[in-house]
Parts: C-alpha cells; structure tokens; sequence
C-alpha cells in the first residue's frame, strides 16, 4: 500500500504493465470501433444463413433493416444472454451444457419479439425453428470468427 501511495503522489507518468489476460486483451479490442463492427457483420451473416436455412427462421426487408436485427441480435447477446446463462447455470450445469443450446434459442426467440416490435422484419415461428437457428448462428458466426481470426494473424 505504501508503494502505490508513492507512485500516485510523484508526477512520474506510470507505463501500464503488459496485458497478460485473455480477457483483458478481448475487452481491450472490443473499446475500438472496427472488432464491433466485424463482430456487427458476422452476426448479420450467421443471421442470414440461418434465414435460407431453417424453416421458421424468416426475414422480409432490405438490408438496413436487416443490419438492424443484427444490432438487435448484439445488443440481446451482450446485455440479457450473461443474465440468462446465469439465472439458468444450475440447469447448464445439470444437462452438461446442453441447456445453453435452449438459452441461445431463446435470445434468437427474443430477438424476433424485438424486432418484430420494431418493424424490421425478423421473425422466428417458435421454440425449435429458435433452436435450430441458434445452432446455426452459432456455427457459422464460429466458423467467420476463426476465418477473420486466421486472416488477421497472417
């Protein structure tokens, strides 16, 4: 304690100690705006796919609004999916992880009831056609993730 209280009280510019946390290293590419915006298309493409793919899984429109459900489709991700896999971690626990599958088609489900509240044009027609196009979502937005991934390292 005394050593920081000295190093707060000179006027000697500290360097930041290197991040060394996976975690800190991701929190720090996702404050710049290109990781968000990579990450915005990935959803909407993983989006799309499961709109050609899964029967339920539906979309009229153009694609600013369909860039819209996939901000849509971040924000649920980012904000309400954490308290969900915690609320239901008992669960997850339980089934081996396989309940996080139905967590996941419930944000998709969720995303539809916003969206189609909004009037962007996504709709999901139930709990499995939610299902399915969460896996679908999550495989193909795992497969860009690792392609953008690779790309950036060579």
């Amino acid at each position: 304690m005394g050593r920081l209280k000295a190093a707060t009280t000179t006027n000697r510019v500290r360097v930041p100690p290197i991040i060394e946390s996976r975690t800190q290293q991701r929190a720090l590419v996702y404050c710049h705006p290109v990781p968000f915006l990579i990450r915005w298309l990935v959803n909407a493409a993983s989006l799309w796919v499961a709109t050609r793919l899964v029967p339920g899984v539906n979309y009229t429109g153009g694609w600013i609004p369909f860039l819209a459900v996939a901000l849509v489709f971040g924000i649920v991700n980012a904000f309400i999916r954490p308290v969900a896999k915690l609320l239901t971690l008992p669960l997850i626990i339980l089934t081996l992880g396989l309940f996080s599958f139905v967590v996941n088609g419930l944000m998709l489900w969720l995303t539809s009831s916003l969206s189609d509240a909004l009037g962007l044009g996504f709709r999901v027609s139930g709990f499995w056609a939610a299902f399915f196009g969460a896996l679908v979502v999550s495989l193909v937005s795992t497969l860009l993730s690792i392609l953008i991934t690779e790309q950036s390292r060579a």
